[in-house]
C-alpha cells in the first residue's frame, strides 16, 4: 500500500468520525427542544437502571404489534438505521407527541416505547452484532436519553 493509500484511508476514517460527531451533536440539540414526559420518563429510567447496572437489565423484544407500528409509518429496525435516519425519527416522533390528533400522539408514544426497547437490547447485546460504521442509529437515541435525563451525569 502506499503512503498516499495510507492517507486517504486515514483522510476518509477521520472524516467519518467528524460526520458521526456532528450528527450525535444534532442528537443532544435536539433534546434541547421541548420534551414530551414520555420521552423524559423513559430516558430516566434507561440511563438510572444503565447507571445502576452498567448495563440495560432486560433485553427487551420488540413485539409484533411493535413491528406493525414501525411498518405502519415506514420504520426500519434500529439496529437497521443509521445516526442521521434516528435524529429525523426523533425530530418526527416529537411532532407527533405535540399533534392534536390523539390516534397520532398514541402512535408517537408507541413508536418511542418501541425505540427504547430495542436500544435496550441492543445495549444489553453488548452491541456484538449490531455495532457497525453505517447502522450505528442506537448511538443517536441514547444520545438523546442521556441528554434529557436528570440522572445522566
Amino acid at each position: 500500500m502506499s503512503l498516499n493509500t495510507q492517507k486517504q484511508g486515514l483522510k476518509s476514517t477521520l472524516s467519518s468520525e467528524q460526520d458521526i460527531f456532528t450528527e450525535l451533536s444534532t442528537s443532544a440539540l435536539l433534546a434541547r427542544k421541548s420534551v414530551p414526559a414520555l420521552h423524559r420518563e423513559l430516558a430516566n429510567n434507561y440511563v438510572l437502571i444503565k447507571k445502576i447496572y452498567k448495563f440495560p437489565a432486560v433485553k427487551s423484544l420488540i413485539t409484533e404489534q411493535d413491528k406493525n407500528l414501525l411498518n405502519k409509518y415506514s420504520l426500519k429496525p434500529l439496529a437497521e438505521t443509521d445516526i442521521h435516519t434516528i435524529n429525523k425519527e426523533l425530530e418526527q416522533i416529537r411532532n407527533l407527541s405535540a399533534d392534536k390528533n390523539e390516534e397520532m400522539r398514541k402512535d408517537a408514544e408507541g413508536l418511542i416505547i418501541t425505540r427504547t426497547k430495542e436500544l435496550k437490547y441492543i445495549v444489553a447485546s453488548n452491541y456484538s452484532k449490531y455495532s457497525n460504521e453505517i447502522n450505528n442509529g442506537y448511538m443517536a437515541l441514547e444520545k438523546y436519553f442521556e441528554e434529557i435525563s436528570k440522572y445522566y451525569s
